[in-house]
């Protein structure tokens, strides 16, 4: 009877812990009804947190500053750095776009709740196909001990990383390369739906870093000519030549927007540092912004243009602007940010012997625009490709 009575002890046990796990589970605290500072000792206290840092390095993300310290974990900012990444080294930013705290706090949740790791990094990291594509060569790089080349990767993850903060809402948006010297148009999903070659700024002259948005289209623009172009190339030459504004079409504007007849100007008792006039270039094909600007927010009067030296696209040397971007399909572009036929095809094409005054077309919705300067990037196929250091960067002493 007392072995019985054993036997039945011993089959009762499991029953036992089993209630015991049930008793405990339905005492927990739903993980809707906790404080970030709950959740974050909740995932920071357990195996959670170890195989999230693990995952995130895969990303290329540095997570030494994330580990566990005097019993915190900063969980919530490995989750917004997971992402959304942090601020590429950009030289112009219009403006920081909060991260969507609901979609943290909802992997804060899940984690929690005891989903599966790698898929609440699935949810949380973009979903862009160059994204995807990206994370496999950096797992591949890592794994031949490749270090220079995985950190060329790891930067170009962070920077969609930081694309997807600045993009929330939009229904499309412009990545130029400067260091690659191209520009690819995404749709919100980050899949590419435009890519074409472009002209950039020389060393001496070189494209900024700019994270801003579109604001209008403008066809058969002027050139406002930058004071540092005027003072440097195009005041000399006029000085020079007489014939030489004349033949470019470039007018002589005074402070009040009024055209000046350069004749009457007494060039010799003029410099250029205390030129009292500015230059614009009339309209037309041989305008050098060509027949369409797209305008966006900077305060470096920095823009995507049409070019009339359409040739230097099938260059593989595109570094050859002041500054500004020049595209080579901006037909495309104008109606790709719009998000209609704006222009027709044959825009570019029509003969353009008069000078037809600009005309600006508003858009509708704000295109986010980014300038970057990005070693490492994937084509379409998901290639992995690399680009010079065409401005030296890695090399402060050169």
């Amino acid at each position: 009877m007392q072995m019985l009575s054993g036997l039945g002890k011993a089959r009762c046990l499991p029953l036992l812990i089993l209630f015991t796990l049930a008793i405990m589970q339905s005492c927990r605290k739903n993980p809707k009804d906790m404080t970030d500072q709950e959740l974050a000792e909740a995932i920071g206290g357990g195996d959670t947190y170890p195989e999230l840092l693990s995952l995130a390095a895969k990303s290329g993300i540095d997570t030494k500053k994330f580990e566990a310290g005097n019993g915190h974990a900063p969980v919530f900012g490995l989750l917004e750095e997971i992402a959304f990444g942090h601020k590429p080294a950009i030289r112009f930013t219009q403006k920081k776009i909060k991260a969507d705290t609901a979609l943290i706090r909802n992997a804060a949740e899940e984690l929690v709740k005891g989903q599966p790791v790698e898929k609440v990094m699935e949810q949380l990291e973009p979903v862009f196909p160059v994204y995807h594509n990206l994370k496999i060569h950096y797992d591949r790089l890592v794994k031949a001990n490749k270090k220079d080349s995985a950190a060329y990767v790891a930067q170009t993850l962070n920077a969609y990383r930081w694309i997807r903060r600045q993009v929330q809402g939009a229904p499309r948006f412009v990545m130029v390369n400067i260091r690659g010297a191209y520009l690819t148009a995404m749709d919100s999903a980050g899949k590419n739906v435009l890519t074409m070659r472009t002209v950039v700024g020389k060393r001496d002259t070189p494209t900024p870093t700019i994270d801003t948005y579109a604001t209008s289209i403008v066809t058969h623009p002027y050139w406002n000519v930058p004071k540092s172009i005027a003072i440097k190339e195009i005041f000399p030459k006029a000085a020079a030549d007489p014939e030489y504004l004349v033949r470019n079409r470039i007018q002589v504007i005074d402070k009040d927007g009024q055209a000046v007849n350069p004749e009457e100007l007494e060039w010799d008792e003029l410099t250029a540092d205390k030129f009292p006039y500015r230059f614009r270039q009339e309209t037309g094909e041989d305008n050098s912004l060509g027949l369409l600007k797209v305008e966006i927010k900077n305060p470096l009067a920095i823009y995507l243009h049409d070019t009339n030296a359409r040739y230097l696209f099938k260059s593989d040397q595109r570094w050859r602007s002041h500054g500004c971007v020049r595209v080579q399909k901006p037909t495309d572009l104008a109606n790709y940010m719009a998000g209609t036929q704006l222009l027709d095809s044959d825009f570019m094409t029509e003969p353009d012997t008069v000078s037809h005054p600009p005309k600006w077309h508003k858009l509708k919705v704000r295109v986010p625009v980014f300038l970057l300067y990005l070693p490492a990037d994937c084509n379409e196929k998901g290639d992995l490709m690399y680009f010079p250091d065409i401005y030296r960067r890695e090399r402060p002493n050169a």
